[in-house]
């Protein structure tokens, strides 16, 4: 019998086990069991584990989608990136926080493909709870998913939502959901700017303030903190000028930062200046000479970092790198 190393999550294909006769040591983990016919009976030729080896760590955040809010392929576009990019990693960008020894997972934020995002993990981790969702702020990549969790749908019961003041304001005083308030399907709590939010024994949220667009909220960036490593998470923001990286990361921590656009001229006819966001060129900047390690995310269906180019070879250079669907931080 030969052990082969894990594949990445979404080309894992498990099997249906029954649990109450495999005992797994690991929580969470699914092996994935190739059988060969054989002298008339089947008989294992290898064995996956669909868990990574990162996965096996006691806190660690896991991405469930690499793109701008409306995903990618984008509603009524013709563009090479809509046409042709048909994977997970084109879902909305989220994160989701895993805790190994309390077996407990969280969400930050709720995108319009939630279903698929939380399926995919309660697939993946089948005896862990669902303990909650942090949201960012109110832009409809960041929300909607909201919608699921109503009658008509999952029909929550008070699942713990973390949301700042301006969001929890919004969502109370506008339908439908304030619905899921009213319903108890969501139980809101408060985010504070650089409050420190401890959700299990090894992990710390801290919600940092960033400028963006505040139509109905303000925008939080989020600093996960476990035993090991810190991570800042910010999909969204208007400019780095006002954001000092070096006072939440240090040496091995790991940023994974808002690369919408690559340059202002993506979407013709648009003026990005009524949607800002820095630009990757001026990401690329700001993190020059910085000690953690860089990601980047939240990508218009526009960025041309899509597909191989002259761009993917400018962000290498630097050591930046583009994320899987799936991929794995621990912390």
């Amino acid at each position: 019998m030969q052990t082969v190393r894990s594949l990445r999550p979404e080309r894992v294909q498990p099997l249906d086990i029954d649990r109450s006769k495999h005992q797994l040591n690991s929580p969470g983990l699914v092996l994935r069991i190739l059988l060969v016919f054989h002298y008339g009976k089947f008989i294992p030729l290898q064995i996956t584990s669909q868990a990574s080896m990162a996965d096996l760590a006691s806190v660690f955040a896991t991405l469930l989608g690499v793109a701008q809010d409306a995903g990618v392929p984008q509603v009524a576009c013709q563009c090479e990136n809509c046409l042709t990019i048909r994977t997970n990693s084109g879902w909305p960008v989220c994160l989701a926080i895993v805790d190994n020894n309390a077996g407990k997972f969280w969400m930050i934020d709720a995108t319009p493909r939630f279903p698929e995002q939380l399926n995919w993990l309660k697939r993946r981790y089948p005896d862990y709870r669902f303990c909650g969702i942090l949201l960012t702020h109110a832009h409809i990549g960041h929300y909607a998913g909201l919608m699921y969790l109503g009658r008509e749908a999952m029909s929550a019961k008070a699942l713990p939502v973390y949301a700042s003041i301006s969001m929890q304001a919004y969502l109370s005083n506008n339908g439908p959901w304030s619905a899921l308030i009213e319903l108890n399907n969501i139980e809101l709590k408060t985010l504070r700017d650089n409050d420190q939010l401890i959700i299990s024994k090894d992990i710390v949220i801290t919600p940092v303030a960033v400028e963006h667009r505040s139509e109905f909220s303000n925008t939080y960036a989020m600093l996960l903190s476990g035993p090991q490593r810190s991570l800042f998470y910010c999909p969204d923001i208007d400019s780095w000028q006002r954001l000092n990286l070096s006072e939440y990361l240090n040496a091995n921590d790991y940023a994974l930062l808002d690369a919408t656009f690559f340059s202002d001229d993506e979407l013709p006819g648009r003026n990005l200046r009524e949607i800002p966001h820095p630009l990757v060129t001026q990401t690329l900047e700001f993190i020059r000479d910085q000690p953690f390690q860089t990601w980047l995310i939240h990508l218009n269906h526009s960025n041309p970092l899509w597909r191989p180019g002259k761009e993917r070879k400018l962000v290498g250079k630097h050591a930046v790198q583009l994320p899987d669907f799936g991929q794995v931080w621990n912390l």
